[in-house]
């Protein structure tokens, strides 16, 4: 990649965490291999005379406190990139939607992950295609189908379709206040209703594609009182190893993502069943799976992306 432009589509720098990013963990490796980093912001993403611009810096990463120096600011047509990585965060909300529209529209570049699979695919809702694999889930935005859901279930996680991170997943047990799920919809709209599993006390693993295959996976283990395992809420990643059950349904949706576009994902798994989140819009974890390993799975990342095909 020597001398190629390399384009990030991401959040705020200075909002990143060094320690553990994979974006900032993406970006070194190709940094190793001779690319010139371009960041920008989405809101900084603009058309003008027919051709896609951004505005941003020049960007030089390093492995520690200080991660990231701006070497100059400029403007550039996207077109001029190698590749471009769409790593902002959700919420998937319409800015993020617009966004993909704009990138849709560059022609040379090798956009991951694809921005049309990006928008077609709602993480939560793609699960559905592998319904067999879950505990029992719906979707809804109605009062009756969550109570409906609760009376069958008794303990119940209910989070918005379009979240992300952890955030306002909640816990519903035995008995539950109308006007508590009248705010929630009200704020939130549709949402996934899921049985709780309580193996998450031990803990999830998070699972690792590329190109359409089962590369590794963490552990991530909640805090004390926590039934949330996100890094970002206070989890502790740990090692793992994939039962043979966990392999077999991961690569069947391996196979799935890359025939729908998508190059790069993470799934998860509670107590051997997949618990819903297809991440394709800012997939985590490589830099917490190379300090358990020492595997770099950013080498392969880079690697993998030159057999990529869509």
């Amino acid at each position: 990649m020597k001398n190629k432009i390399i384009s990030i589509q991401g959040d705020d720098l200075n909002k990143l965490n060094y320690n553990n990013d994979t974006t900032i963990f993406l970006a070194i490796e190709a940094q190793n291999s001779g690319a010139t980093i371009f960041y920008y912001q989405p809101k900084n993403l603009f058309i003008k005379n027919n051709k896609i611009f951004a505005e941003g810096y020049f960007i030089k990463f390093f492995n520690k406190k200080n991660f990231f120096k701006k070497l100059y600011k400029k403007t550039i047509d996207l077109e001029r990139s190698k590749y471009l990585l769409i790593r902002q965060n959700p919420p998937f909300n319409m800015d993020y939607i617009t966004t993909t529209y704009f990138l849709d529209r560059l022609k040379k570049v090798i956009i991951i992950n694809n921005p049309t699979s990006v928008r077609s695919i709602s993480e939560k809702i793609y699960s559905y295609e592998f319904k067999k694999y879950m505990p029992p889930t719906i979707f809804t935005s109605r009062i009756a189908d969550i109570l409906n859901f609760l009376k069958k279930n008794s303990y119940v996680v209910i989070k918005p379709i379009h979240g992300y991170g952890g955030n306002n997943i909640i816990l519903l047990k035995g008995k539950i206040s109308k006007s508590f799920l009248i705010r929630y919809l009200r704020k939130h709209g549709y949402i996934m209703c899921q049985k709780f599993l309580p193996g998450i006390t031990n803990g999830d693993k998070r699972v690792f594609i590329i190109n359409g295959k089962v590369c590794g996976s963490i552990s991530r283990i909640p805090k004390k009182g926590s039934i949330l395992s996100n890094l970002g809420k206070g989890g502790t990643a740990v090692t793992s190893h994939l039962s043979k059950k966990e392999i077999d349904i991961s690569t069947i949706i391996a196979k799935k993502l890359k025939k729908d576009g998508i190059y790069f994902a993470g799934i998860d798994f509670i107590s051997e069943k997949l618990n819903g989140d297809i991440n394709v819009t800012s997939p985590t974890g490589l830099k917490n799976y190379y300090d358990l390993t020492g595997i770099n799975l950013a080498k392969k990342f880079w690697k993998e992306i030159k057999l990529w095909k869509i």
